[in-house]
């Protein structure tokens, strides 16, 4: 049992703004109004948020393997986790190892992730890892904008069939919701082609487009109740002029839920690299507009990283564009992956529109409720230099310093020197915690209401931003304190997030014979079975309005 005491308490969820409040976690590491015992901790002086929730991030599976594998440099210069009594050995960096990601995420505040991107034929790989991970809890997200089994139904037109595929491919994944990327693209990249135009029919396909997928898979989700809407990874990333695609898909959503990820890649204006210019006001001004559906930045920072993306065309063509090493990975018949290490640097135009373009949207969409902090680790910047946006999106003077290094062509591409605003610790708890939560669903997560998880992070007020949100007092995870003064503490399993979509239960009859013709792996042995998720937690699909 816990008790918090003074510290000044910012719980967007139940619109507590800063008032000096008590807090109290049972055993069962849930908010109760009182506890008798336990520990007391003073927190005077101090602000109080919920735990971090990170909405879109690439923390485990065979891709995030692969950029380990292909970046020994970094880990002979990354940070070093030594063995305690509290904490296992690992390695930080671009593509830190399991429970150094779980010591990364827990050392800034942040309790809650979900990884965004998981082939079902890896799934239970990505498990493992997830399950390996210590302190914070997952989420994962299965691609299936580009499988088959599943086109092949959109394409007859069997929107009821197909929707049964996807539940089925779901439970098989033990997953939690849908990532849709570059829909059609990565089945055309077999062919050695893309898909860049919505309302194309895609290679192999006579009728079938992106726009349809987009639209179907909205539906889908929102027909079988998932808890968080499609997770959708537009067409033509990173492209010059992919701000018409970014505003026709949106167009192909309305009506339904859905996340957009990573947008900061999804806002160019230009018609090539030369006259590349963020087209971010356009973009805000549709979300500012449509209140339903919510993104995450995929802000950059500049340095080194490497990127990771099962929208194989792009990383061939960034491959291409750079000459850097390169990496591509095929799933059977599911999707495709790139892996490409980068330097973001702030010489380069290209790189910086896209650092500017990041802090743009996070700044112009008005409703921090509709806009979270990511970088989607590790492409556009390592999840552990969150602070560094922090400090961007509430020092409007660091931006303006910042803006001071980038070179003069950089003036007529970006608006950011227009933009005043400065977040509030308000807004901040909001993007970094109660409203990636409310997007995936998550109501017991970034709440610090009663009957709520206990996760609670604890900073000591400074005036120094990067400072404050880089280096925590506390963090507590379920009501046990897991990082104090700087050391990690204790270092206990999280918990896996799933959930089970209502499947017609002759569905495997159908699948058996097309599993058969499309996959190596036998039927049998394709769905990751219960046993192999460590501590699930099941959530209950909603009643989405219509």
């Amino acid at each position: 049992m816990l008790r918090i005491t003074g510290g000044k308490v910012y719980d967007p969820a139940n619109g507590i703004d800063g008032v000096v409040k008590d807090l109290c976690i049972d055993d069962q590491g849930l908010f109760v109004p009182a506890v008798e015992g336990g520990r007391t901790i003073d927190a005077t002086g101090m602000i109080v948020f919920p735990g971090g929730v990170d909405v879109h991030t690439h923390v485990a599976g065979g891709a995030i393997n692969f950029a380990r594998a292909m970046t020994p440099e970094d880990h002979r210069r990354t940070q070093a986790f030594i063995r305690t009594k509290s904490r296992r050995s690992g390695l930080g960096g671009m593509a830190p190892t399991t429970f150094a990601t779980g010591y990364l995420y827990a050392g800034m505040g942040w309790t809650t992730v979900n990884e965004a991107a998981v082939p079902v034929l890896s799934a239970r790989h990505t498990h493992e890892e997830l399950a390996d991970i210590p302190i914070v809890d997952k989420a994962s997200l299965t691609l299936m904008a580009n499988n088959e089994i599943l086109l092949d139904q959109l394409e007859k037109g069997e929107f009821e069939r197909a929707k049964q595929v996807l539940a089925w491919y779901l439970w098989s994944a033990k997953s939690y919701g849908i990532k849709a990327v570059n829909p059609g693209g990565v089945a055309a990249w077999k062919y050695g082609h893309d898909a860049k135009q919505l309302t194309s029919p895609i290679d192999g396909y006579s009728k079938l487009t992106p726009g349809v997928i987009v639209t179907h898979l909205a539906r889908i989700c929102d027909e079988l109740g998932l808890p968080h809407p499609v997770h959708l990874h537009c067409n033509n990333l990173g492209a010059p002029g992919n701000i018409s695609t970014t505003i026709d898909t949106l167009k192909h959503l309305e009506g339904h839920r859905a996340h957009i990820a990573h947008s900061q890649y999804h806002a160019y204006g230009g018609d090539g690299w030369d006259t590349m210019c963020s087209e971010t006001a356009q973009l805000a001004e549709y979300f500012n507009a449509h209140p339903s559906i919510t993104t995450d930045a995929g802000a950059v920072l500049f340095g080194d990283t490497v990127t990771i993306t099962a929208d194989g065309p792009w990383q061939h063509l960034l491959y291409k564009l750079t000459g850097r090493k390169w990496g591509n990975l095929d799933v059977e018949n599911e999707t495709g992956c790139g892996i490409v290490p980068y330097t973001y640097r702030p010489s380069n135009l290209v790189n910086a529109v896209q650092w500017a373009a990041g802090l743009e949207l996070l700044l112009l969409i008005k409703n921090p409720w509709q806009v979270f902090l990511s970088t989607d680790h590790p492409n556009g910047g390592c999840f552990w230099r969150y602070p560094e946006i922090i400090e961007l999106l509430m020092r409007a003077d660091v931006r303006k310093e910042s803006l001071l290094k980038l070179p003069d062509g950089i003036k007529g591409k970006i608006t950011l020197p227009e933009i005043d605003r400065e977040y509030s610790l308000y807004e901040v708890a909001i993007s970094m915690s109660a409203g990636p939560a409310r997007a995936l669903g998550l109501f017991q997560k970034g709440n610090l209401g009663l009957g709520c998880d206990g996760d609670v992070v604890i900073y000591e007020e400074d005036e120094n931003v990067r400072k404050m949100f880089g280096h925590p007092r506390y963090v507590i995870k379920g009501g046990e304190i897991v990082l104090e003064d700087g050391e990690i503490r204790e270092a206990p399993s999280g918990r896996e997030f799933i959930v089970k979509p209502p499947c017609d239960p002759g569905i495997d009859d159908f699948m058996r014979p097309l599993f058969e013709d499309c996959y190596t792996m036998s039927f049998e042995n394709y769905p990751v079975e219960m046993e192999r998720i460590h501590n699930p937690r099941m959530q209950d699909c909603i009643e989405v309005p219509r």
